[in-house]
């Protein structure tokens, strides 16, 4: 999980809430068009076009809108733009296995979840070269309930990070792993990361220090 630093919400957003009166109340359920899409491109540019849960690469044709407090709580905005992320699986078909908001749903518990905008977030999980995510505290229970309750370290999951760590697991000398490590995790031109960002810092990153 990689951290999130949460910026200003999009001005389109803002026009639109700003729009509202006594006649007519701005909702979630009645955004759309271009409001919508602005806070899309907006979650998604923040991100660095990542999931916020398990960092896999994605568009806004595969991610949807995630309210990390669920908009079923009737004490949360769900216009707040500080609660919004963007979360992968936007269409899912029959089999596919649910991981990230799809899994988590409903599900919100202060206590046993680990969240993107956590600037500690990145500290709490620890990755191996099977491609598995695990507390890296043991005992540490918020860790180790968001792994499951977003399925986090499903067999799915597990062989895509297997996939981004096998490069880095080759015969390369300190020179080359620090210059490998190195391009994988700055930010592209283009602002997007590379996916399971958080994987390779975890393994990898104490050869920058």
């Amino acid at each position: 999980m990689k951290f999130v630093e949460k910026g200003e919400e999009p001005d389109e957003l803002v026009s639109w809430k700003a729009d509202g009166d006594v006649d007519w109340v701005p909702t979630y359920a009645g955004l759309a068009g271009e409001p919508k899409q602005a806070l899309h491109a907006a979650l998604l540019a923040e991100q660095g076009w990542l999931c916020c849960y398990c960092e896999s690469q994605i568009d806004d044709s595969d991610s949807h809108i995630e309210h990390l407090r669920p908009q079923s709580d009737p004490l949360v905005d769900a216009l707040d733009f500080s609660n919004l992320l963007c979360s992968c699986q936007r269409v899912t078909r029959k089999g596919d296995p649910l991981h990230c908001g799809n899994a988590k749903g409903n599900w919100y518990d202060a206590a046993l979840f680990v969240v993107p905008i956590d600037p500690t977030c990145e500290a709490r999980f620890d990755y191996t070269g099977n491609g598995r995510i695990l507390p890296a505290q043991q005992g540490d229970a918020a860790a180790e309930e968001t792994i499951k309750k977003l399925a986090l370290d499903i067999p799915n999951l597990r062989a895509r990070r297997t996939e981004v760590l096998t490069p880095f697991l080759d015969d390369l000398t300190d020179d080359e792993l620090r210059l490998f490590v190195t391009g994988y995790l700055v930010k592209g031109q283009d602002g997007r990361f590379n996916p399971f960002w958080a994987t390779i810092k975890n393994m990898f990153g104490d050869i920058l220090n």
